[in-house]
């Protein structure tokens, strides 16, 4: 990662002073938008996939699970290969990979025995394995950094603190030893502790130390005062490459396998007649899953990094009902979320309205005694705002939202109104009882309807031109009568259908 990193940052120096380049990663909000925006777009790639398979619940356990893959990886890198471990190691990734995968082999493992749903055997797999890592992390790997707060939570708001410093120019390093002038030894006492005893007892024993020996990086040895002059630095954030590269893979993988990911997500039978291998596809996807998890870690934990799997997927299902441009839409809405939601844990609503305006305000009505002072989590303010734009879709969505879908119910029941009017008087005019039956001051009773409804609906009718009222009887205009024969038509049509399918 930190040659990537170079990479990068000599690519980007092309078109950036690096001082304005620093100025960037070390700014919270520039640095968190980026990284929230990164794990959004990822998420929500696969998100799509997960959700047109019926899989949504299946990221929060993966997401969960994924723990036990890193404890055991730091375990192992610590105690076994005497490596120091850090979050961004490739090996904590390929545990977590590897336990994504476990997670659903013991899913199907224990679906396929028979005994309980699919939804059960998920319910039973994760939080056994999330209880195992939760233990190891407790017990085992405890006063580090790797604890529950981190890898539940998360804090997206510190990711510009957990940098590499790269060096430009000026890039001494230093490394002292005991023998070195600037080393600064000490005596330690190598048997007090064991035997109980003060340092200054006759039987303690002493070993020389140096406590400022070791190897310096050059921005560690200017600040030691090893050196004397700065070196010019660039501090990238380690979040930033991590979820970068688990973006770009994840946009790959969905670029080059499109056609096969979307045929074995709505048809895995012609899928698997073609020989595309929808099982194979189906564990590529949950390493996939696994990866971006354990990259968001970080950021935004393994609880809400669930969000960014499931909402802007759900949001982008109700606005479109074509694959790309649903992927498209959940990736810009998670991004979007990630850009809003830096500001609501600021207290600032899309720019529009302080939070602590809306909280006097509440105070103020109904007495509640809310604090004023809005501080906020910005990983779970990022994920509110993207739940508010899936709220929007599900209100306002032009096919599939709330509004829309009443005003059609709307439509339906007045369209049946005038159809069921329209086929009374047919069927009545030019009959023996057209004065009872078509009298429009008593034309509601014939429906059992309210004077109002009946007046509501011949006033549609009329204004449509398809009904006229003269001496107070009702009659089709010839509009009408050619609306009421078309419909009859396709209605005989519709019904020989019907019974030649049966």
């Amino acid at each position: 990662m930190f040659q990537l990193e170079e990479l990068i940052i000599h690519f980007l120096l092309n078109f950036v002073a690096r001082e304005d380049l620093n100025a960037f990663l070390r700014n919270p909000q520039y640095t968190a938008t980026l990284v929230g925006s990164l794990i959004a777009v990822s998420g929500a790639l696969l998100g799509t996939f997960l959700l047109l398979r019926g899989m949504s619940l299946t990221s929060d356990a993966i997401s969960h699970t994924v723990l036990l893959g890193i404890v055991v990886a730091f375990i192992l890198m610590g105690s076994v290969f005497g490596k120091h471990p850090d979050l961004s190691s490739v090996w904590l990734i390929v545990g977590a990979a590897a336990a994504g995968v476990a997670t659903v082999l013991l899913t199907e493992l224990i679906y396929r025995s028979g005994l309980v749903k699919q939804d059960a055997a998920l319910g039973l797999a994760f939080p056994l394995l999330f209880a195992i890592a939760v233990i190891l992390v407790s017990r085992v790997v405890s006063d580090v950094h790797l604890d529950e707060d981190a890898v539940m939570v998360g804090e997206i708001g510190v990711a510009w603190a957990n940098t590499n410093s790269h060096c430009l120019n000026d890039c001494e390093t230093v490394t002292i030893t005991p023998d070195d002038s600037r080393a600064e030894l000490t005596r330690q006492c190598t048997n007090c502790r064991d035997l109980g005893i003060s340092p200054r007892d006759d039987k303690a024993e002493f070993t020389e130390i140096c406590t400022n020996c070791g190897h310096y990086s050059p921005a560690q040895a200017w600040q030691a005062g090893f050196t004397q002059r700065e070196p010019i630095l660039v501090f990238w954030p380690k979040s930033i490459t991590v979820m970068a590269v688990l973006t770009l893979l994840t946009i790959v993988v969905v670029v080059l396998l499109y056609k096969e990911l979307k045929l074995s997500t709505f048809d895995p039978t012609l899928a698997a007649a073609l020989g595309f291998r929808p099982t194979l596809l189906h564990y590529g996807l949950m390493v996939m899953v696994s990866l971006v998890a354990v990259g968001a870690f970080d950021a935004v934990g393994s609880i809400l990094v669930v969000a960014f799997f499931i909402i802007p997927p759900a949001a982008a299902y109700l606005l479109t009902d074509r694959l790309p441009r649903m992927l498209v839409y959940s990736s810009l809405i998670g991004a979007a979320g990630a850009y809003t939601g830096y500001d609501l844990a600021r207290g600032n609503l899309l720019g529009v309205v302080h939070v602590s305006d809306i909280l006097a305000a509440l105070n103020n009505l109904f007495g509640l005694g809310l604090s004023e002072q809005w501080d906020s989590s910005i990983s779970a303010s990022m994920v509110l705002m993207t739940f508010l734009f899936f709220l929007a879709a599900w209100i306002f969505s032009p096919k599939y939202g709330l509004v829309s879908t009443m005003l059609r119910r709307s439509n339906q029941r007045r369209s049946f109104d005038d159809q069921v009017v329209l086929g009374h008087i047919h069927r009545h005019q030019g009959h023996a009882a057209e004065s009872d039956e078509l009298t429009a001051s008593t034309l509601y009773r014939h429906f059992r309807w309210s004077p109002a409804k009946m007046e509501r609906t011949l006033r549609q009718l009329r204004a449509r031109n398809l009904v006229q009222i003269e001496a107070d009887q009702v009659s089709l205009t010839d509009r009408g009568e050619t609306h009421a024969h078309r419909f009859r038509q396709t209605q005989l049509t519709n019904e020989s259908v019907g019974e030649l399918s049966t």
